[in-house]
């Protein structure tokens, strides 16, 4: 299957890949990517917190398991530091030249994350996008829908990985319990509840090729692009 988005605007497209630790976003993200590529796209794959070496930092900060006392609403901030910068260097330029740019994360995670694993509330992120991110929205959200235990389980083996091959440490959300990822996941299916059009939910729980096949669906379905066999 082939996209067209030559008869869109100028303007590129925005795609957040979304969901808990481990439910394999990073997987399906860079195969997105690659077909697109493929097909002639240019595309800019990018990561949340992260994007920037400002974000880098901050992402550095946020998920080291060494900075556990770190306050909800001091990570509220981090996160929204990281994605103001983020979208001055790398989404909006990106945007302006018309190509594709693919986000792993975007606020619906700070969302889910902070708003319902801490307990903050929508409010408060939903307050801090219009601030920091004005009119920006994602055109399409994949919401990739796992198992809590599988996922945590899969993230915690990913990081201690990490940890024995000297690559960081990226573990301090994988320490929460399986309540806060629970909040986690219901927050994830609120906000898909409230805003049907722009997220689609993708059960993540088959293959990677399977997973793969429902993205490119929704893909060309909410989006609306001419598709043809290649």
């Amino acid at each position: 299957m082939i996209f067209d988005v030559s008869a869109l605007s100028h303007r590129g497209l925005f795609i957040t890949f979304e969901g808990l630790d481990g439910c394999g976003k990073s997987t399906q993200l860079d195969k997105l990517a690659t077909r697109l590529r493929e097909q002639g796209h240019k595309i800019v794959a990018t990561r949340e917190p992260g994007g920037t070496a400002t974000g880098e930092s901050i992402r550095k900060l946020l998920l080291d398991s060494g900075t556990t006392g770190l306050s909800s609403m001091a990570e509220l901030a981090l996160m929204f530091a990281s994605r103001a910068q983020h979208i001055k260097e790398v989404i909006e330029p990106a945007l302006s030249e018309g190509k594709i740019v693919l986000c792993d994360r975007f606020t619906d995670s700070t969302e889910a994350y902070q708003g319902g694993g801490r307990k903050l509330g929508s409010e408060p992120v939903l307050k801090m996008h219009k601030i920091v991110c004005g009119g920006l929205q994602p055109d399409l959200t994949i919401l990739m829908d796992s198992d809590v235990a599988h996922s945590v389980e899969r993230a915690r083996r990913r990081n201690r990985s990490r940890t024995a091959h000297h690559r960081g440490n990226e573990n301090r959300f994988e320490q929460e319990n399986r309540g806060f990822f629970t909040r986690v996941r219901d927050a994830y299916h609120a906000i898909a509840k409230r805003e049907p059009r722009r997220v689609v939910t993708v059960d993540a729980r088959g293959t990677i090729s399977e997973t793969h096949a429902k993205i490119m669906e929704a893909v060309h379905k909410k989006l609306k692009l001419s598709a043809k066999t290649a």
